[in-house]
């Protein structure tokens, strides 16, 4: 008899895979990713209380990769209100009470090593409050300063020295220059088997008037970054699966799981 867990799981992956190919779908997907943004929907959510710029789709996403690899140190460039530190602080929490649900011992939520360790050039107040008061406080720490300064690097590689899994978020200034850098600075840091999420890929296939105030534009964007950064070393392969199955997403090509 089959396995209905697995006929499930291969069903879905077949579901998954056909997405691929679909022109109507994808085309669909794009234009409300496009109608979408220019509406400034991605800015309508909280997690936990702080707003996260993100869509429901990758939110979803990071959950499922959180779960599958298990990091216990998770970089974000780009704070912003706070909304993603709060999201992965969760998700490192939630893997906190398994694993003491699973050992059959009490959880000391304090006690944990999981952390999130989150960069911004510019840290406001006024989220930095907001932040370092929120009940999941203790599972972040933050640096202010440059993501791709020298000084702001080393105390990052200092930081993740400790960790044993180790999984990257980029989301800070979108330009190619930029993503580049952090590239080059923070993917090495992750885990074989984890993950360097590069967000906004998408400004590559949206229409160059979409990002008129922003120094990123279609051939100058985190997308075109990784293309680059890919080329440069073999220890990384983009993950097509996932964008492919969420299809509206701002990371596409972004998802780069660590091979070697």
């Amino acid at each position: 008899m089959t396995d209905p867990i697995q006929q499930f799981a291969h069903e879905r992956r077949q579901q998954i895979a056909s997405y691929s190919h679909d022109a109507d779908f994808i085309a669909q997907s794009q234009a409300w990713l496009e109608a979408s943004m220019r509406r400034r929907y991605v800015y309508n959510y909280d997690w936990l209380g702080r707003p996260i710029i993100q869509y429901p789709q990758d939110m979803v996403a990071m959950q499922e990769l959180v779960w599958a690899t298990r990091p216990d140190l998770i970089i974000e460039t780009g704070i912003a209100h706070g909304g993603s530190l709060l999201l992965s602080a969760s998700l490192l929490a939630m893997l906190d009470y398994c694993d003491a649900v699973q050992a059959g011992t009490a959880l000391d939520p304090k006690a944990s090593k999981r952390k999130v360790l989150g960069l911004d050039i510019d840290i406001r107040p006024h989220n930095r409050d907001a932040i370092e008061s929120h009940p999941l406080a203790h599972k972040i720490d933050m640096i202010q300063g440059s993501s791709i300064s020298s000084e702001v690097i080393a105390q990052v590689q200092a930081h993740a020295s400790g960790y044993q899994r180790v999984m990257v978020c980029l989301d800070s200034n979108h330009t190619h220059e930029h993503v580049l850098a952090e590239l080059r600075a923070y993917a090495p840091l992750t885990t074989v088997g984890c993950y360097c999420v590069v967000f906004d890929t998408f400004v590559e296939d949206m229409p160059a008037d979409l990002f008129p105030d922003r120094p990123w534009a279609p051939g100058d964007n985190p997308k075109t970054a990784v293309h680059t950064y890919i080329k440069e070393q073999s220890g990384f392969e983009i993950d097509a699966s996932i964008p492919h199955k969420l299809q509206v997403t701002v990371a596409p090509d972004g998802f780069l799981k660590r091979i070697r």
